[in-house]
């Protein structure tokens, strides 16, 4: 599970850096000063990053067998600014709360 929530950490972050700039920079830019090259570029971008948001939400969930309800939510997270960051806490702090450190097994002899 430790790959999986870094993969999921990682890419929400990487997702909501990425609409947050589409949604304070690149919009302003386009509807204020014409200018539609950052929401073209960073919009494109965030799609293709989003899938990958999913796709590691996904992968995670189904490791730590969360509920659909709970998964449906994160998944939603990356599609409104600064939402993704307070997922990303959320997530991290319910699955490394629930960790019991590792014991070792006894030998049997």
């Amino acid at each position: 599970m430790g790959g999986a929530l870094t993969r999921y950490r990682v890419i929400a972050w990487i997702v909501g850096v990425a609409l947050v700039v589409l949604v304070l920079i690149g919009m302003p830019l386009k509807y204020l000063f014409d200018s539609p090259t950052v929401v073209a570029v960073v919009g494109t971008a965030h799609g293709w990053l989003y899938m990958l948001y999913l796709a590691a939400t996904f992968d995670l969930s189904r490791r730590v067998n969360w509920p659909l309800q709970r998964m449906l939510l994160v998944m939603l997270a990356g599609t409104v600014p600064f939402v993704s960051f307070y997922a990303e806490r959320r997530v991290s702090r319910w699955l490394t709360a629930g960790r019991q450190p590792r014991t070792p097994e006894p030998v049997a002899g």
